[in-house]
Formats: structure tokens, C-alpha cells, sequence
């Protein structure tokens, strides 16, 4: 018998071929019965079955765990699974973790193998009783203890009981009906950072606005390629603002082969301030297209985002948005979007506002959320300086924290933009070698952005 102690929601979801010994919880995310758990653990290792289906373990699925835990230093190990979907077995692969896996809805799957020494230090040191971000709080404390092991076998299979698009999974974070939980999330997320010397005190660089000159107050960045469909409206929408200062619209064409361009060209020839400018370079992605747009001599002082198929909700947006850079001092403005459909009705979650950030801690929440919320809005010296990667996913993301490293963020809750969920988005519904790929990133972005913060730079 295997030095295991498993633990579980209800008993007869758990069938292990191989022995071990078993009991029953009332819950993995509040903190007593954590210290519940530590109490009864007895055995070299803590096996966390947190699903809520019955669980089919692969032949020697816990022998092969137990077996890379006694060879390796790490405190927490979890592996890659199957998910059952429509009748069919679907592989579930899990991805490395790193110090920028820090969100809290990491997928470590259902199964998670602590060693119980560990466990038990980081049990004796939680001070704050949380109702759900006690297991968050447990694996983030276990990362700065030792190692997190990936086993990249598949050695489960389960039902998965959130059947949603990955789309509709991703404004989880912003649901008011899930305030109490963020608010827990947050405060496990600050401690994190402070612990390991990643946390920003609420200091800023202040800005000057007069340090340049240019010729123009503002430029709407729209990167397009084959958005023959909506490409027009979107422009219309940008040109049609209304401001007490002068502004043009800059469309980056990443060489659209659908008639794109075509109506871009034709759309020119009416609006003197409509820049349609096509990149020599083929490989742009969307961070590389604002890249391109934003070197150009006829950028303004403001670069304000709109996609090529949304639209801003009114004509005064722009002056809206340029009234805040000037109210806050700040390097970027981010505002709040309503969800619609193509016919540009209101489709669920409705609106986005984003209204766990705080001036103070935004930018350290920012490293534990996916997404910073729209139209954004740059001050365009700041952001020459640090540029956007050249990605077609989370290039704002990426841009926006290493902006906020340093100076302010200011944001407008109002609905300022809608936002088009359609069969063309790229993120409507991914499979999960995409959404591993994009998450990924990510992880990726904020450990060199934490990286970062942790050397001061």
C-alpha cells in the first residue's frame, strides 16, 4: 500500500484499483477544512480528488505518481487527464507551471498529489480564514516552498461538468455574482507577491504631456486583415467622433486578400483623415500591426484602440477618453464594453467594466486576471518606448503590465464600445491545444513581467 492518504467530496466517486486509504471532505477552498485535512492526514502523501464526478484512474495511475514524488524533490505533482465529451474520450493535456502561473484558475486537473510535509508547513502558517480561496492560497505558498511537478501522462479520465465555450468561460473574473470571490483571490494573489518580492507599492511616474509635439491630438489604431464584413463600420464609427481637437484613424491592413483593402481604399478617398497603410512586412501580428502604427510620423499624442469589428458606442468617445489622460495623468486609459451579438444586441455577460481594479492594487490583481478590459487607450511617447510583441494574443496584455509597471492606469466605467461576439472572433471557442497555447503565453508574460518587477527593472 502506497503512503497515500486521499481525500474526496463524496466517496463513491473514487475507485482506485490500487490501495489507499480515503476520506471524505466537505470542501478543498475554505481554510478550516484545509486544517481539517492536515489534522487527519497520516501518510507521506496528501491525494486531492477535487471533482465532483466519478473518476476512472488509468491502470497504475497512483503507483506511477507516488513513483515520480519519491524520485523527485517537488511538494505538489498533477499530470495530464481525458475528459468524457458527447460519448467521446477527449485528451487533456495540462501545462508546465512557472512562476507566471499565478491566475487562479491555473488547470492542474482533478487530481493533485501534495507531500505531506509540505502541506502540512504551509497549513500551520494560513492565518486568514477564506471560504474559496483556500486551495489558491495553498498552491501558490507550496510554489515558493518547492518544486510544482508536471507529469505529462495521461493518467485519468473524468466528466467535465462546465461545458461552456472557452469564450464564455473568460469573464468569469468580472461576474458580479462572483465579487466575494475575487475579493478572496485578490488578497491571496497581493500576499503571494509581496511574499516573493513582486509587489508594486502604489508609486508612480508622473507624466508630462508637454514633452513632445505632434501634429494631431489622437489617432484611432484599427490593425484589419480579412474583415470585409465589418471593416467599414468600424471606421465609420471612429471617424464619426466628435472633439474639440483635430485626430485621424489609422488602419493597418495586414494584407487583406478578401476586399478589405479594396473598401479601405475607396473609404480613404472620402475621409482625408483616414490613413490606410499597408506594412512592407508579412509577418505582423496584431502586436506588430500597432507596432507599425504607432512609429508612423502621423500618430497622435493618444493611440486608442478600436477592432476591426467593434464599434464605440457614441461620438464622444475619443473626447471621453482624452479628457481622462489629462484628468488622471496617466499613460493609459482603459474603459468598459458591452458584449453583442452581429446584429449588435446585447448578448450575456452584457457589460464588461472591470471593476476589481483599484488604483492602488490594480496592477498587482493584473498578474492573477487574463485581461485588462476595452477600448485602450496609450499615451503614445510611453508607448513608443516599450512597443507591443508581435502576437496575435495578449500583445495588450503584455503591453499593459509592463506600462503599469511604472506609471498610472486610469479607468472609465461607462460603456464606451461594443464588442462583437461572432463566428469570426478568434477567441469564440478554442480547442484546448489553443487555449493551452494562449495561456501559455500568458504564464509566460507574467513570469517575465513578475521577473521584472522582483529586479526593480
Amino acid at each position: 500500500m502506497y503512503s497515500i492518504h486521499t481525500f474526496l467530496l463524496q466517496k463513491e466517486l473514487f475507485r482506485s484499483p490500487e490501495p489507499v486509504k480515503t476520506t471524505v471532505v466537505s470542501s478543498f477552498t475554505d481554510t478550516p477544512a484545509l486544517q481539517q485535512i492536515a489534522r487527519q492526514a497520516d501518510s507521506d502523501y496528501i491525494l486531492f480528488y477535487t471533482g465532483t464526478t466519478p473518476i476512472e484512474l488509468h491502470p497504475y495511475a497512483i503507483g506511477r505518481m507516488y513513483q515520480i514524488a519519491e524520485s523527485n524533490d517537488g511538494a505538489l505533482f498533477y499530470s495530464d487527464y481525458q475528459e468524457i465529451r458527447q460519448g467521446k474520450k477527449i485528451h487533456h493535456p495540462t501545462l508546465e507551471y512557472q512562476t507566471g502561473s499565478i491566475r487562479n484558475d491555473f488547470d492542474f486537473g482533478q487530481l493533485l498529489l501534495f507531500r505531506n510535509d509540505s502541506f502540512q508547513q504551509v497549513v500551520a502558517q494560513m492565518n486568514t480564514d477564506y471560504r474559496f480561496a483556500a486551495l489558491y492560497e495553498l498552491r501558490l505558498s507550496i510554489s515558493r516552498l518547492g518544486k510544482i511537478v508536471h507529469i505529462p501522462e495521461t493518467l485519468y479520465t473524468v466528466q467535465p461538468t462546465d461545458l461552456r465555450l472557452s469564450g464564455e468561460k473568460q469573464f468569469d473574473y468580472v461576474d458580479p455574482a462572483n465579487r466575494e470571490v475575487q475579493l478572496e483571490m485578490e488578497a491571496v494573489c497581493t500576499a503571494h507577491l509581496q511574499a516573493i518580492g513582486a509587489w508594486l507599492a502604489p508609486e508612480f511616474q508622473r507624466i508630462d504631456f508637454g514633452q513632445e509635439n505632434f501634429a494631431r491630438e489622437a489617432s484611432v489604431i484599427i490593425p484589419v486583415r480579412n474583415r470585409k464584413r465589418t471593416i467599414a463600420e468600424a471606421v465609420e464609427s471612429a471617424l464619426q467622433q466628435q472633439t474639440d481637437f483635430s485626430f485621424n484613424v489609422i488602419v493597418v491592413d495586414n494584407h487583406s486578400t478578401d476586399g478589405t483593402g479594396q473598401i479601405l481604399t475607396e473609404l480613404s478617398r472620402r475621409y482625408p483623415n483616414l490613413i490606410h497603410h499597408i506594412p512592407a512586412s508579412t509577418e505582423l501580428g496584431i502586436g506588430g500591426c500597432w507596432t507599425e502604427a504607432i512609429l508612423l510620423p502621423e500618430c497622435g499624442k493618444f493611440a486608442i484602440q478600436l477592432d476591426s469589428d467593434d464599434l464605440y458606442k457614441d461620438c464622444h468617445v475619443l473626447q471621453r477618453i482624452v479628457d481622462t489622460f489629462y484628468q488622471e495623468n496617466c499613460a493609459m486609459v482603459i474603459g468598459s464594453y458591452q458584449m453583442v451579438d452581429f446584429k449588435l444586441e446585447e448578448i450575456p455577460p452584457g457589460l464588461i467594466a472591470h471593476r476589481e481594479w483599484t488604483p492602488d492594487n490594480g496592477r498587482n490583481n493584473a498578474l492573477r486576471i487574463n485581461g485588462l478590459g476595452a477600448p485602450r487607450a496609450f499615451y503614445t511617447p510611453v508607448l513608443r518606448q516599450i512597443k507591443f510583441p508581435n502576437v496575435s494574443y495578449g500583445e495588450d496584455y503584455a503591453t499593459a503590465l509592463a506600462i503599469s509597471r511604472k506609471y498610472p492606469i486610469a479607468r472609465i466605467y461607462d460603456p464606451l464600445y461594443l464588442c462583437r461576439r461572432w463566428e469570426e472572433n478568434s477567441d469564440h471557442d478554442l480547442d484546448i491545444q489553443q487555449l493551452n497555447n494562449y495561456n501559455f503565453y500568458k504564464d509566460k508574460i507574467r513570469t517575465l513581467e513578475i521577473q521584472a518587477r522582483i529586479s526593480g527593472k
